[in-house]
C-alpha cells in the first residue's frame, strides 16, 4: 500500500518541485522531516530568496549552494548541524541566517556570508566565535543566548551597525568594555551568565493553573505568548488578567526563570506592566507569569520583526 503524497505535506512539496510546479518561486518552506537536500532547488536559482529547512534531518548543505545567488534568507533551526556550513559564505546575497537549536559547536569564519545582517545561533553549544564576525559591516542582529561563550570576538568592537545582541545564558564572567560604545546598539541581554547579579527573590504568590481560565491570544514575543485569562482566587469574583506562557526552556531572551525573576523583582511602578504572580501546576509543566490586563484602548507600539 503506497501513501498518498497529498496526505504528506513534505512528500507533496517534493513532488511539486520535481514536476516543476514551483518554477519562479521566491520562497520555499519545507515541512519538518526533510532527509536530503533536493537538487531541484537549484532550478529556482534565478528567483529563490528565502529557503526554510527548519526541522529537517540535514547535517550538511551542498558544496555548490552559492549557485543560489539571490538567496537572502536561510533557516535551518531544529536540524542536525554541528558545524555552521562554510558554503554559506559563498552565497553573495545571503543576509539572514538562522541555526537555532541544531547542536552547533563550531562557527568557521568562512561560513559567515559577506552580506550578513541577522545571525541567530540561539540554544546551541558554541564556545567561541571567529574574528570574522566583526568584519561583516552590515551586521545588525546577533542572537547568541543559550550557548557556552566565555568571551566575544574583539572584532565586534568595530561593528558600526550592530543594533541588537542577545547573550543570555552563556558563560561570560565579564562583559567587554566596548559593548556600550557601539554606536548603533539599542538592545542587549545577558541574564544567566556568571557576570549577572540575579535579582533577589521576592515572596510572590503562586497561581495554580486550576484557578485560571485561559482565553484569546493577545500577543506573542520572542519568549512567550500572552493570553487573556480569568483568575478566580478564593471566593472572589473572576478577575480579568493577562497570562504569559513561555515557549520553552530556552528562548532568544534566555531562561524563563530569569525573565520572571526580573519582572517580579521590579515591583510596582506606573511605567511598568508589573506581575501579579507565577504560574504553578501547569499540566504540561509550562512556566507562566500572571500580569495585569492592559486597557483595551491602548495601542500596540511594536510587533514581531518582519523579513
Amino acid at each position: 500500500m503506497t501513501q498518498d503524497p497529498l496526505a504528506d505535506p513534505l512528500a507533496a512539496l517534493l513532488a511539486s518541485l520535481r514536476r516543476g510546479d514551483c518554477a519562479g518561486a521566491r520562497a520555499l518552506r519545507f515541512p519538518p522531516g526533510l532527509a536530503e537536500f533536493p537538487p531541484e532547488v537549484f532550478g529556482l536559482a534565478d528567483t529563490l530568496e528565502l529557503l526554510d529547512l527548519s526541522g529537517s534531518h540535514l547535517d550538511a548543505l551542498p558544496a555548490d549552494l552559492g549557485r543560489l545567488r539571490h538567496l537572502r534568507v536561510l533557516f535551518c533551526s531544529g536540524s542536525r548541524f554541528t558545524r555552521l556550513p562554510p558554503v554559506l559564505g559563498d552565497c553573495p546575497s545571503l543576509s539572514q541566517v538562522g541555526f537555532r537549536g541544531t547542536g552547533l559547536e563550531e562557527v568557521p569564519g568562512e561560513a559567515l556570508p559577506p552580506a550578513l545582517r541577522w545571525l541567530t545561533l540561539t540554544d546551541n553549544r558554541i564556545a567561541a566565535l571567529p574574528d570574522a564576525l566583526g568584519q561583516r559591516p552590515h551586521l545588525q542582529k546577533l542572537m547568541l543566548s543559550g550557548n557556552a561563550l566565555t568571551q566575544l570576538p574583539e572584532s565586534l568592537a568595530g561593528a558600526p551597525n550592530l543594533e541588537l545582541v542577545r547573550l543570555a545564558a552563556n558563560r561570560l564572567e565579564a562583559l567587554p568594555p566596548w559593548l556600550t560604545t557601539l554606536p548603533a546598539l539599542a538592545w542587549t541581554s545577558f541574564a544567566g551568565n556568571p557576570v549577572d547579579d540575579a535579582p533577589g527573590r521576592r515572596d510572590v504568590p503562586g497561581v495554580p493553573w486550576r484557578d485560571l481560565e485561559p482565553g484569546d491570544l493577545l500577543g506573542e514575543g520572542a519568549s512567550g505568548r500572552v493570553h487573556r485569562a480569568l483568575w478566580r482566587r478564593g471566593g472572589a469574583p473572576a478577575e480579568a488578567v493577562a497570562l504569559k506562557l513561555f515557549k520553552g526552556a530556552m528562548t532568544s531572551d534566555g531562561l524563563p526563570e530569569r525573565e520572571m525573576a526580573a519582572c517580579l523583582a521590579a515591583g510596582a511602578h506606573p511605567h511598568l506592566t508589573g506581575a501579579l504572580g507565577r504560574l504553578v501546576d501547569h499540566p504540561a509543566g509550562a512556566e507562566g507569569l500572571l500580569m495585569p490586563l492592559l486597557p483595551a484602548d491602548w495601542r500596540v507600539l511594536a510587533g514581531p520583526p518582519s523579513l
